[in-house]
């Protein structure tokens, strides 16, 4: 018998595969956080002059948490369009996107390297576009769900560039701990 999925087994669909994506990518958004002992209490980061416009620490963790669950959404819609035109690469685009963004923390936070991050992030911006143009092609709220992560990646894009240019002598520094910024 061939008949056409019903609303209810479409929506079924969807929600089985969020109930997935949703805490893995969730999951390996805070693992890379964690591990790359990113935060605004590391002694390299608090070290650092702030830019114009640098949001208090807080609301980091809270504006990641959603845009997460909005990419694991997303996600669960595309790999629930089974039989997709352009499906599979949708899937790794986003793959691809999200590969790079855990790479941004480990970069900035880790490693101290503002500049290597800086390449890192404008890589992710143009990655994000393309997982958003390829989701739309297959569920177009899926790509949507995608807007507010790519204007939040923008921004710190911004943040990034300007952390680069008040801080060029911290780019690479590994902190002891010890060290402490006294501003007159």
């Amino acid at each position: 018998m061939n008949s056409l999925a019903s609303t209810w087994q479409l929506r079924a669909g969807v929600i089985r595969w969020a109930l997935v994506c949703v805490p893995v990518v969730l999951f390996l958004g805070i693992l890379a956080g964690a591990l790359s002992g990113s935060g605004a209490d590391q002694a390299w980061f608090a070290a650092l002059r702030k830019p114009a416009g640098y949001p208090p620490p807080a609301a980091f963790g809270l504006v990641w948490t959603v845009l997460y669950i909005l990419m694991g959404i997303a996600l669960a819609m595309v790999l629930s369009a089974v039989g997709a035109r352009g499906r599979r690469m949708a899937v790794i685009a986003f793959l691809v996107q999200l590969a790079i963004n855990l790479a941004w923390s480990p970069l900035f936070f880790g490693a101290h390297q503002m500049t290597w991050a800086l390449v890192c992030i404008l890589v992710m911006d143009v990655a994000v576009v393309a997982t958003i143009v390829l989701f739309a092609r297959i569920r177009p709220l899926a790509a949507w769900l995608l807007v507010p992560y790519l204007v939040w990646i923008l921004f710190a894009t911004y943040l990034n560039y300007a952390f680069l240019r008040d801080n060029r002598e911290m780019d690479g520094v590994k902190a002891s701990g010890a060290m402490e910024r006294i501003e007159f």
